[in-house]
């Protein structure tokens, strides 16, 4: 990095993302910016740290959902290995607690997909040369209090069962995963709702994946 001059030099990057149109198009973008190269992309976590362990880039840019070890993960262990490297986050989740989770597992940085094109290589610029980039609406998520979590409004077996419905499961398949009855597991979904204030299937499974309870 020239910091005289304010132009990106020799940064390399490794991208990860797992839709690979959306992936193709961020890289593209990013070849368009002078002195960044993408030197390697992954499809999911896993895949990032092993490319961030053997390629040692200036920066990983990464999604936050994505199959297997998802973005928060690979954050965490790429920070914990190779602090050096500089992690910006690239998402279409800006609620309070996927920020807050992204920083502090060691993201550095955390844009919005539908961000304009500008905006990448100013992320890019700062996260390079000052250590740290947040729009104003993101550094805004930053100042809000916390939601509570999952296990603080709900019991670990309304958890359990929580999740597996929201992951499509009928009441009959979720007794029989858990060794309950039917009727239990009725009972703990309509005190569940009533917990949560929450009136409908679709409610619920939305409120699994902004807990993190399940992939979205």
């Amino acid at each position: 990095m020239n910091r005289s001059t304010g132009e990106l030099q020799n940064i390399r990057v490794v991208l990860a993302d797992d839709h690979d149109l959306v992936r193709s198009g961020i890289k593209a973008l990013l070849s368009t910016i002078p002195g960044v190269q993408v030197i390697a992309e992954a499809r999911d976590g896993r895949e990032l740290v092993s490319l961030v362990e053997g390629l040692r880039p200036d920066v990983a840019i990464t999604d936050i959902s994505m199959p297997g070890m998802d973005g928060i993960a690979a954050i965490s262990e790429i920070h914990s290995s190779h602090p050096e490297v500089r992690i910006l986050v690239l998402s279409m989740y800006d609620t309070v607690d996927f920020v807050k989770r992204a920083v502090a597992n060691g993201a550095c940085g955390y844009l919005m997909k539908d961000a304009p094109p500008f905006e990448l290589e100013q992320a890019l610029h700062s996260v390079v040369t000052t250590g740290s980039y947040f729009s104003s609406a993101i550094a805004q998520r930053l100042l809000q209090p916390s939601e509570p979590t999952a296990s603080d409004e709900l019991t670990e077996r309304q958890i359990e069962i929580l999740t597996l419905i929201a992951q499509g499961k009928a009441s009959k398949e979720i007794a029989f995963e858990l060794g309950l009855s039917p009727k239990t597991v009725d009972v703990h979904r309509a005190r569940i709702m009533e917990r949560l204030r929450l009136g409908d299937i679709a409610s619920l499974t939305l409120y699994a994946v902004r807990k993190g309870l399940i992939k979205p």
